[in-house]
C-alpha cells in the first residue's frame, strides 16, 4: 500500500516538472543560421533581398521595414562613393577653374570652415535639402506599396539595366551594393587618415 501511495505522489509531482526540451533543442539546433555570422540565427526579414548574407546583428530588420532599410543603405552607399572620390580628388590637386582666391590652398579637411564662412555650404545645404524632399516622396511611394523598388529613381542613362534578365539586373544591383558598402567604410577611413596626417593624398 505504501508503495502504491509513493508511486502516486511521484506521478503527481512529475506533472509539475518541466517538459522535456529534447525536441525544442533539436529544433533550435536545426534553425537556419546567418551566413555572415554563423553563430547567430538568420534574420528572416532579409530573405529575398539582393545582397542578403544574413548580416543584421542588431536585428534592425525585426522592427524597421526592410524597404526603408534598403533605401537608406543604397542612398548612403551612393553618397559615400561620390564623397570618397570628391574628397580624394581635392587632395590630389584637382580643381575647378576659375578658382575663387579665397579657396586657394584649401584641403578637403580645411575646406569646411572656409566654405561656411563664404556661404558656399549654405547653397549646398539648400540643394541637398531639395534632394531629400524628392527622396522622401519616393520613399513614401515605396512604403505605400506602389511597387517602386528601394533606390530606384528610373535613372539609367547609360542603359546598364536595359533589356537585361532579372538575374543580370540583380547582379548589377549587387555590385552597386557591395561598392556602396565598401565606400561607406572607405570614406570613414579616408577622413580619419586625412585628419591624422594633415597631408595630401594618399595621406601617408
Amino acid at each position: 500500500m505504501k508503495t502504491v501511495a509513493a508511486l502516486s505522489l511521484l506521478a503527481s509531482a512529475s506533472a509539475f516538472a518541466p517538459a522535456s526540451t529534447g525536441s525544442r533543442a533539436a529544433t533550435s539546433l536545426a534553425a537556419e543560421k546567418s551566413t555572415a555570422l554563423p553563430f547567430l540565427p538568420y534574420p528572416e526579414n532579409l530573405k529575398g533581398y539582393v545582397g542578403d548574407v544574413g548580416f543584421d546583428p542588431f536585428r534592425f530588420s525585426d522592427f524597421v521595414p526592410m524597404d526603408f532599410l534598403r533605401e537608406a543603405e543604397i542612398k548612403h552607399g551612393r553618397i559615400c562613393m561620390m564623397a570618397w572620390l570628391g574628397f580624394c580628388a581635392v587632395d590630389a590637386g584637382l580643381r575647378i577653374y576659375p578658382l575663387p582666391e579665397a579657396y586657394e590652398g584649401l584641403t578637403s579637411v580645411t575646406a569646411h570652415d572656409a566654405l561656411v564662412e563664404y556661404g558656399a555650404l549654405t547653397q549646398m545645404f539648400l540643394w541637398f535639402g531639395l534632394a531629400e524632399v524628392i527622396g522622401t516622396v519616393a520613399l513614401m511611394q515605396t512604403m505605400s506599396g506602389s511597387g517602386r523598388a528601394p533606390g530606384d529613381y528610373g535613372l539609367d542613362p547609360v542603359g546598364f539595366l536595359t533589356d537585361k534578365s532579372e538575374e543580370e539586373v540583380n547582379r548589377m544591383k549587387l555590385r552597386e551594393l557591395k561598392n556602396g558598402r565598401l565606400a561607406m567604410l572607405a570614406f570613414s577611413g579616408v577622413v580619419t587618415q586625412a585628419v591624422l596626417t594633415q597631408g595630401p593624398f594618399p595621406y601617408v
